[in-house]
């Protein structure tokens, strides 16, 4: 190595190893954090460990879902999300992970989020109003069988309760995650898992909700294509009938 090579080369290392968060960056110190942000930021943990404790109480609620879904999926169903600006955000994650993969190869699953066909959702919003640019997707696309899936931290939105009214008469089952309950979406849906916590921590707790639900499906899928293959006309496909309500 060159003696004009050296000076370059150490400065990548250190570079990986600020990444690393081993060392401070080089050059001149930074100013201590100011403390009122600092307390602000650890007031941001606080609150989400506070709201852990009901995460960990509904992993039997979301270990049955996930399993429903996945049983769905396998058979042929689909899965519809939607929500509203963060909601949205976790509507697409969830289908995303079911439509490629969470952490398992698996099969593809059906799963469409609902604001993500950005021109049927701004000419229904033109044609027909922003309360109904889920609810017409639904009557579009929804099947017997299939799940729609309302992420809302306030449980209030219009556009998520015509969504689950139109989902009810094609025999779509309706799930909804939601902030503090009981409100307006938790009742309207065949389930809902209401978390609390203002809305960022809300949120934050629903990408764990749809992480957890992701493990469940892929458990499902794994066990599937681990049993025995059984001819086309013996092969038993058996959607779950009823919904259920949880409790608030």
């Amino acid at each position: 190595m060159t003696r004009a090579a050296r000076p370059g080369r150490r400065r990548a290392a250190r570079a990986g190893i600020v990444a690393a968060g081993l060392v401070e960056a080089v050059g001149p110190r930074p100013a201590e954090p100011d403390e009122e942000c600092t307390a602000l930021l650890v007031e941001h943990v606080d609150r989400l460990s506070g709201a852990l404790p009901a995460l960990r109480a509904a992993a039997p609620t979301l270990a049955r879902w996930g399993e429903d879904l996945g049983r769905r999926l396998l058979a042929g169903g689909r899965l519809l999300a939607a929500g509203n600006g963060g909601s949205a955000a976790e509507a697409q994650h969830l289908t995303a992970e079911l439509v490629g993969r969470f952490d398992r190869d698996r099969r593809a699953l059906s799963a469409i989020a609902l604001h993500a066909d950005t021109s049927s959702f701004s000419a229904i919003g033109n044609d027909y109003g922003y309360e109904q640019v889920f609810a017409r997707q639904v009557r579009a696309h929804g099947r017997p069988g299939d799940l729609l899936v309302l992420f809302s931290t306030s449980g209030r939105s219009a556009n998520l309760l015509e969504a689950a009214t139109a989902a009810d008469p094609l025999g779509v089952t309706t799930w909804a995650l939601t902030g503090p309950g009981p409100n307006p979406l938790s009742l309207a849906c065949s389930e809902a898992l209401c978390l609390p916590g203002d809305t960022a921590t809300v949120q934050e707790m629903h990408l764990a909700a749809l992480h957890m639900l992701c493990r469940a499906v892929e458990q499902v899928s794994e066990q599937a294509d681990d049993a025995p293959t059984l001819p086309a006309e013996g092969r038993p496909v058996a959607l779950p009938t009823g919904p259920r309500r949880m409790g608030s």
